[in-house]
């Protein structure tokens, strides 16, 4: 009956796989990661982007009219109609509307290009004398869903953020996890494209990747383990089933 009893034990430790820690460990190789050179790319403007653009002079008064005149931020009834007010929010046609300027096609640009052509049209047209032009992406969101501890959408108004900050802003995978197959999906130039991405390895870094661009998702799907203990084997009236199932027939077997 011992005996019975250690076989039976032996079956069920085979039952339940474990997670090694080659599986959990993230950027396994970077001891020995040779330096690299950081390449940002600044992502394009697109359709439904709320812009922030501020216009100043050597004559700061002279740029007031330039700029949106923001409404009383008590009569708002919302964060997302505050960002609309204080924003410019680039319409179905990929276009926007300046004070004097008028209507300005900025789809697909960068924000940055966008700075350049803004700069360029006010000092060429002789509105303003040295003018200067900051244009940042007010709405940019990334979406994490599946095994992390915080799954959800997360807005940010960095130029950049990578991979690792938006799995940290959504609380960090949790220890089910499969770190060696996250899925990003990413809409771009009316393309979607989808990566998978091996979190225990760096050879991901100097992909298009390793930084986030607005209205990524990200999906961390179960690992093993996981899926199995949500199956058929984590099934606990399923379990003492099958273990009574095999205890019956050690018993009959080593009568």
């Amino acid at each position: 009956m011992k005996k019975s009893l250690t076989l039976l034990g032996l079956l069920l430790l085979i039952l339940q796989s474990c997670a090694s820690k080659k599986d959990i460990l993230y950027f396994q190789d970077a001891q020995t990661m040779a330096p690299q050179q950081i390449q940002y790319e600044n992502p394009k403007i697109q359709t439904n982007d709320i812009l922030d653009i501020k216009v100043s002079a050597l004559i700061p008064e002279t740029a007031l009219p330039y700029n949106k005149q923001n409404a009383n931020n008590s009569t708002l009834g919302s964060s997302l109609e505050l960002l609309k007010l204080q924003g410019y929010l680039v319409s179905t046609q990929g276009t926007i509307l300046l004070p004097i300027l008028g209507t300005l096609k900025v789809k697909d640009k960068t924000t940055a290009q966008l700075e350049n052509q803004l700069q360029e049209l006010l000092e060429a047209g002789g509105h303003l004398v040295q003018p200067a032009v900051s244009v940042r992406l007010l709405n940019a969101k990334v979406t994490v869903l599946g095994e992390v501890n915080q799954p959800g959408t997360y807005s940010f108004t960095e130029q950049q953020i990578s991979l690792p900050q938006a799995l940290g802003y959504a609380g960090d995978l949790t220890i089910n996890g499969e770190r060696n197959n996250i899925m990003l999906i990413r809409e771009e130039n009316g393309e979607r494209s989808v990566a998978h991405i091996d979190l225990t390895k760096t050879d991901w870094f100097n992909s298009p990747y390793y930084y986030i661009k607005p209205n990524d998702f990200i999906v961390v799907n179960p690992n093993g383990p996981k899926v199995k203990s949500a199956g058929f084997v984590g099934n606990t009236g399923t379990l003492i089933s099958v273990a009574s199932l095999i205890l019956t027939s050690i018993v009959l077997i080593t009568r």
